[in-house]
């Protein structure tokens, strides 16, 4: 008989544990699914207060993108380039976002990452990323000497 637990995947549910962002600049408030190397599956919610640019979507799906692709080899992710990107006219205060991102291809130092936004269901962004895989330790940002 196989065992049920034979295929769980266990990972923490945090992304600053993957990341080095913090709030406000974290765009992923939870990790729901996670397959090192393969996809992520996470969640967000935009804030009461303020403007939030669409284009920060983006991002949630490049950190996402990050923490599949560094997962497996306890690398993270800088944001090299983006295509193919679709975004909404404005986003509503207080909403709920599922994020999706799936490796697509990796070529050396790069990876090819295809993401998704939805809310109540729909898809309301998606993008093609380039991440560049980047070494930082804990409490460093890339680009920042010292």
């Amino acid at each position: 008989m196989r065992s049920v637990f034979a295929e769980a995947i266990l990972f923490n549910p945090d992304p600053s544990a993957y990341l080095p962002h913090r709030p406000p600049f974290l765009f992923i408030d939870t990790i729901l699914a996670l397959e090192p190397g393969v996809a992520a599956t996470g969640e967000f919610t935009v804030t009461a207060g303020g403007y939030f640019p669409p284009i920060l979507l983006v991002e949630a799906m490049a950190q996402l993108g990050g923490i599949a692709a560094g997962a497996q080899e306890g690398e993270g992710g800088v944001l090299a380039a983006f295509e193919r990107v679709v975004l909404p006219a404005e986003v509503r205060p207080k909403a709920r976002f599922s994020v999706y991102s799936r490796i697509v291809r990796n070529f050396g130092r790069l990876i090819q990452v295809e993401g998704e936004v939805r809310e109540d269901g729909k898809v309301i962004a998606s993008a093609i990323l380039t991440l560049g895989k980047s070494h930082f330790g804990k409490g460093r940002l890339p680009g920042f000497i010292g």
